[in-house]
């Protein structure tokens, strides 16, 4: 049995960005996630666990596997016409390392940040 997602008023989802980006770096991975709010599904994802990338990184948990998920989630999103992402950060990440990989290469692919 699927069960739906839970459906929002309409008075919050006015206040809600569309899409958020959403970033979880464990030891072995990398992974990221576009969410789309209203509906609380997932818009498009990229990891470095993706068999079909694994070849292509020489490791998958360092900044170069960030950088590279980063690109090949921003031309995902584009393919899917969604121009435009907002960042979740959580409370311990900041601006540097992986996450700044992350998001600039997004950047580079044509995707712009709310």
């Amino acid at each position: 049995m699927v069960i739906p997602p839970p459906v929002r008023p309409p008075r919050i989802t006015q206040y809600l960005k569309p899409y958020v980006l959403k970033m979880h770096f464990t030891n072995k991975y990398v992974s990221a996630q576009v969410i789309h709010s209203p509906t609380a599904t997932v818009a498009s994802a990229a990891s470095s666990q993706e068999k079909a990338l694994r070849p292509s990184l020489e490791t998958t948990r360092d900044v170069a596997a960030a950088a590279k998920i980063g690109k090949i989630l921003g031309e995902r999103l584009l393919l899917k016409n969604i121009p435009a992402v907002a960042v979740h950060l959580k409370r311990e990440q900041r601006y540097h390392g992986k996450v700044k990989a992350v998001i600039d290469s997004l950047m580079e692919a044509g995707v712009k940040l709310l």
